[in-house]
């Protein structure tokens, strides 16, 4: 069921159920953007990525529906493709992977049956984006991750399929409405005069991942596609926002994976398509105070953003903010995580956090600054767990970066950030519903 709301109040909560014969669904709530020509004087909102339901309990979900919050910002991984796993936390359905529009649905039936993704959803409007796994693992345009066992023809039927049920199960308008191969996933939401969120799309108009650094060179290497990329550029360069976030799937700042001299890189990341990730930073420099806002890696990643991480003279254009997952990865083995990273971090004066473990993050945003919070479970193996904030990142307005990391021991005697969602003034005209 599709309800493509229109004319609402901006800035407005609503509360909605739906009835179908004797049925009747919980009450939701919602909340409107406040309007085009509004000032906001602050704004709150939570994103988060990779919720694998195989990987463990959806702890952090009875949390974050409990945060004081505008919108939620799902990143990318919202189903995951894998067969059932009979030594898994709980079982996906079925026989194996999904290719028929009835096994896609049955797989997002079989996530949303979660009693706490549910309640995320019954309290916030979702702003929502794919990646890979809402299909088949590293696809790339009409691609799939392993070309000799799917025929061009299979995997079309397999992105077609895919499409028509996440459509079907996500909050999306009917301008997202599949049309064979295609999705309009990226556009464009505008909170008043105070943020603008760039949502992206990096797998429909991607290029095939490079095998190596030389091959990650080639300046026809494109993760947009030149369309998506000309309507960022354009969209970043006149939003006329304070803030400009990018919704974005996969990270845009270099993450070597070996300590030493010798590099190793994830070229499904924006480590693979640098030429065309140097031009977009360049132009970041054009951009009031554009922040990065990341998933995939089931990891917490916290970078300054420079066209050219292999010089860190060169200056500083933006930040990005990678958000660990919701469950996939699993219970995370924190020491073994470090003792890998921490001798990268150390050459790699971009990086200005890294964390492992499982949870989401909570912005703050005002004209002065961004405060993200990142929000940790200690556990995804059982049905509850507690929360705890155990790191904050500020990025000043007119400061490009990462301007402080506060860890855990800073923060024992802080409480959570609270206040409104919005404080609005200068409200002329409504949005419609932000679904």
């Amino acid at each position: 069921m599709h309800v493509d709301v229109r004319g609402l109040r901006s800035d407005a909560v609503y509360y909605y159920r739906f009835r179908a014969g004797t049925q009747v669904s919980p009450v939701g709530r919602t909340r409107t953007a406040p309007g085009s020509r509004s000032k906001p004087r602050n704004l709150r909102f939570a994103f988060a990525s990779c919720q694998d339901y195989q990987a463990g309990f959806y702890t952090a979900y009875q949390h974050l529906a409990a945060e004081d919050l505008a919108f939620v910002a799902f990143l990318g991984d919202y189903i995951y493709e894998g067969a059932p796993n009979p030594n898994a936390a709980r079982q996906h359905e079925g026989a194996g992977e999904p290719y028929s529009l009835a096994e896609y649905r049955n797989r997002h039936a079989r996530y949303k049956s979660d009693v706490n993704l549910q309640a995320a959803h019954a309290a916030f409007p979702w702003i929502v984006t794919f990646d890979d796994h809402e299909i088949d693992n590293n696809w790339a345009d009409e691609i799939p991750q392993d070309p000799a066992l799917q025929t061009p023809e299979a995997f079309r039927a397999r992105r077609i399929a895919a499409f028509q049920a996440y459509y079907e199960h996500m909050p999306l308008r009917r301008s997202s409405l599949p049309a064979g191969l295609d999705m309009q996933v990226y556009r464009r939401l505008r909170f008043g005069s105070l943020a603008s969120v760039h949502v992206l799309d990096t797998r429909q108009y991607r290029s095939d991942q490079p095998a190596t650094l030389t091959a990650a060179q080639d300046p026809a290497l494109t993760m947009t596609g030149p369309e998506q990329e000309k309507w960022l550029v354009d969209g970043l360069e006149s939003s006329g926002s304070r803030w400009n976030l990018l919704a974005n799937q996969v990270m845009w700042a270099s993450n070597d994976r070996k300590a030493g001299p010798e590099q190793s890189f994830d070229f499904d990341n924006w480590d693979g398509y640098r030429v065309q990730r140097k031009r977009l930073l360049e132009g970041f420099g054009r951009v009031d105070n554009p922040v990065v806002l990341t998933g995939d890696r089931h990891c917490t990643w916290v970078c300054d953003l420079r066209p050219d991480f292999d010089d860190p003279s060169t200056p500083v254009v933006g930040a990005e903010i990678t958000g660990t997952s919701i469950t996939s990865g699993g219970n995370p083995d924190v020491a073994g995580f470090h003792a890998t990273y921490d001798p990268i971090m150390a050459e790699s004066p971009h990086w200005r956090y890294i964390d492992n473990q499982r949870g989401y993050i909570v912005c703050d945003v005002n004209a002065e600054r961004m405060l993200s919070s990142l929000r940790l479970v200690d556990t995804i193996w059982a049905t509850s767990a507690t929360v705890r904030t155990a790191a904050e990142f500020v990025v000043e307005a007119g400061r490009p970066g990462i301007a402080s990391v506060s860890e855990e021991q800073a923060l024992l005697r802080r409480q959570p950030p609270a206040g409104p969602i919005y404080d609005v003034h200068d409200d002329q005209d409504a949005h419609p519903l932000r679904g």
